[in-house]
């Protein structure tokens, strides 16, 4: 299963521009970046898991019938 489904799409999305977001933070010394930066990371990894659940659901359906 490599292809990955929508939430998967964007919570990998998420946790990428969180982690720019949070260097960026970071190298200027923004605190507030950092912080947003690091609520988007977190934000993008439940999202993932949440189309990792999906996926897994998905997979189980498709067994059972």
């Amino acid at each position: 299963g490599a292809t990955m489904n929508r939430d998967q799409v964007k919570g990998a999305a998420k946790d990428v521009a969180g982690k720019v977001q949070r260097k960026v933070g970071e190298l200027t010394g923004n605190e507030n970046q950092q912080a947003k930066g690091a609520a988007k990371q977190v934000e993008g990894k439940v999202q993932k898991g949440v189309g990792n659940i999906e996926e897994a659901l998905d997979k189980a359906d498709k067994k059972t019938r």
